[in-house]
Parts: structure tokens; sequence; C-alpha cells
């Protein structure tokens, strides 16, 4: 039989729930469709919150053909068989779940005919694109988030699934509330919830919370608790680091590992490293490495051991963005056009011209440094590292630095 959640799917627009920044009367994707044109594109947002649904709406509304590829379990074959399937049209349509998953090889194979729109892909994820997804997949798409669905729009749900059903039965405000609540702003979950309910009655009229409570708890139905999204508990994570709240950092890493997908919170710890600890504490980052190594070797419920062990020494370390600060005021000279063409010394050539002969060698001179320019000249006295001397390594760097900048001034 099918379930219920299959069954009141929407697959037109006006009978999606929410997400009217997208699907509503002035939605982008409305807007994109109205112009039978979509450009590759990613729904990310919390599990259950209509991603999947609004994929195949937009395949419904385009009267287009869809595949769908799940990037967890599918392989590399799956997608040359699509992808062939698709040579000979240009219109079809490939439903990525799990983008964030998707193994380095089959990214590689499928960007060229996303390039020539050989194929047009939605791709759907929980966790923030930006943290999780190779960039050269991401520039290629338009990244769409969806917004947690309100508690209106949850009532609208409840109150459609139950008419579905076609039971005559008072339904308590409570009970009500608590089947809300417990789904969590998940869809899918509040559906089975409903539908479990709905086939454990037996002849009764009213549906009242201790009812609710006693079906839902003997089903065991899995349900989520997490108040946050995956991904802005990942942000909790990464600002409690940063702000050097070892509790609150404990906290987050707890409803995190819960899920038991250690990737996602693996890649942020290293970033966290390199983005908030860097110069301020270098000999952790092998450390941060180690511990999410063993993790993954150890699986759960060990692996809480060296990820909480490294969480805390990172929440207590001394702290520096000098790094951080530096390569991006580097990349917005780059970005504003601020460059030039490399000094003709430092330029790797085999000329026999003399004037191509003048760099010098810094090994060749006391202290290994000689003064000579290394900037273009349009930028040559630009500056982007400024030391945040909150640990003695940075110290150390910081007055090297400052003896080198002394060295150029009085030549």
């Amino acid at each position: 039989m099918e379930p219920l959640a299959y069954k009141l799917r929407p697959t037109r627009f006006e009978d999606i729930v929410g997400q009217e920044h997208l699907i509503g009367k002035n939605g982008v994707i409305t807007r994109m469709l109205k112009n039978r044109s979509l450009p590759s594109i990613i729904l990310y947002g919390s599990p259950g919150i209509g991603k999947t649904t609004i994929a195949l709406a937009i395949c419904h509304e385009l009267k287009r053909e869809y595949y769908s590829f799940n990037a967890s379990i599918d392989n590399k074959a799956t997608l040359k068989e699509i992808i062939d399937k698709a040579q000979g049209d240009q219109s079809l349509i490939v439903i990525i779940d799990e983008i964030h998953r998707m193994k380095k090889d089959i990214q590689d194979y499928l960007l060229p005919f996303v390039e020539r729109g050989t194929i047009t892909i939605i791709g759907l994820t929980t966790i923030n694109p930006y943290h999780s997804i190779n960039p050269a997949v991401r520039s290629r798409c338009t990244i769409l988030r969806l917004n947690p669905l309100s508690e209106q729009n949850l009532e609208t749900i409840f109150h459609r699934s139950f008419s579905y059903l076609d039971k005559e039965i008072t339904i308590e405000e409570e009970a009500k509330k608590y089947i809300i609540s417990l789904a969590n702003g998940d869809v899918r979950s509040l559906i089975n919830m409903i539908e479990c309910v709905y086939f454990t009655l037996n002849d009764e009229k009213t549906l009242t919370l201790a009812a609710v409570k006693e079906i839902l708890l003997t089903a065991s139905v899995s349900i989520d608790k997490n108040e946050d999204s995956f991904y802005d508990t990942l942000s909790g994570l990464h600002k409690s680091i940063r702000g050097s709240d070892v509790n609150a950092s404990l906290h987050y890493l707890a409803k995190l590992i819960t899920s038991e997908d250690f990737l996602p919170l693996i890649r942020r710890l290293y970033c966290i490293f390199y983005e908030d600890i860097s110069l301020a504490n270098p000999n952790l980052g092998p450390r941060v490495k180690a511990a999410c190594e063993v993790a993954l070797e150890l699986g759960m419920p060990e692996a809480v051991l060296p990820l909480s062990s490294i969480v805390v020494e990172m929440a207590l370390s001394p702290k520096s963005n000098s790094t951080y600060l530096a390569i991006h005021a580097a990349m917005k000279d780059i970005e504003e056009g601020r460059s030039g063409s490399l000094p003709l010394h430092l330029k790797n050539t085999f000329s026999f011209d003399p004037n191509q002969g003048s760099y010098k060698y810094p090994h060749d001179y006391p202290g290994a440094w000689v003064d000579q320019q290394y900037l273009p000249d349009k930028i040559k006295n630009a500056k982007y590292w400024t030391a945040k001397p909150t640990s003695p390594y940075e110290e150390t760097l910081k007055e090297r630095y400052e003896a080198i900048e002394k060295a150029k001034k009085n030549k």
C-alpha cells in the first residue's frame, strides 16, 4: 500500500503549502518557468519541507521528462545511462538527491554535460551547499533555500491529511498541537504520524492527547527532536568554538553526532581551525585531523570521545583570524581587477635576455632575505596581513614581519 505522504504529494505549485518565495505568484521558480527556462538549481533546506515535491512539480509544470539519481547509493554507470538517454533530448532533467554526497569522479563526469546544457540538474540537499558541495558544481547552479514551514502551514497539512483519510473524528486541539510539535517542521514525519494514529484508532470518535501519546510511543515513531536543522546546528558549533564557549560547543556537538553523519561535521571542524585558530595555535591543526580520522575509524558510539576532546581543545585555544582576513583582502584585489603583470625577474623564463636575469636568490644573502619587488607595479605597496598576536607563535611572526618591513624602508 502506498504511504499517505506519497498519496498526498502535490504535483502543482498551487497545491504546495509554503515556500511562497520560490513557487508563489512572484516566486523565483515561478518566474523562471513563465519564461519556459530552467537553469540547473540546488534546493536546500531541512528534511521534509518540500525539496523533492518542488522538484517533481517543476518537471510536471514544464512537461519535461526526468530521471532520479541518488548521490549516496547510485554510481557513475547509472548516471552514464541517464546521460546517454539525454543525448538526443536537451530537455531532460536529472533530480539528484543528496547531492552533497556526490563523489568526485561522478562530479567530474557530470560537469561537461551540465555546462553544455545536455541535461538540467535539480540538486537536493539538507546541508548548506556553500559548505558541502564542490565549488565546480555550485558555480554552475542557482542555489535556492527553502524556508522552515510555519505553524499555520503545518496545520493546513494536518487538516488536509485527515480530510483525505475521510474519517469522521473530532481532534482535540492539544492532540493536534502535540503531533505538529513532534514533527518539528518535517511534513513527511507529520503525515507518517497522522497515518499511524489513524490506522491505530478503533471506534473512537475523539482523538485525545492521551491516545496520541500512547499510540506514537507504542509505535516507536522516529522523530527528530532537534530544534535546529543540521546545518544551522553546524553554524552554532562554529560560532561557539569561535567564541570560546566550551559548554555551548559540546552542546551543539552532542546534537550533531546523533545524526552519525560525520563528514559535514569533520569538514566544518577543519574549517573552524583554519578560519578562527590558525596561527594562534598552529600545532592544533594536525591534532584536529588526527581526532577526526580516529572518529571515522571508531564509528559510533566511541567516535564521541576524540570529537569531544578536540572540540574542547579548539574552544579553549587562543584564536586568530589574521590569515582569513589576509587572503580575503588579496582575493578582493583580484576580483576588482587590482593586479597586474608579475615583475620581470619573477617570471619563469629560459630566455637569454640579460634583463630577465635580475632575480636575487634570497639564500645567497644574510638572514635568507634581500630587498626586491615581488608584487605587480600597480599594487607594489599592498598590505594584506595584519598580525593578531594572541599567542607567542603569532607574536614571533609579527616581529619577523615588522623587521622585514623596517629593512625595506631603510633601503
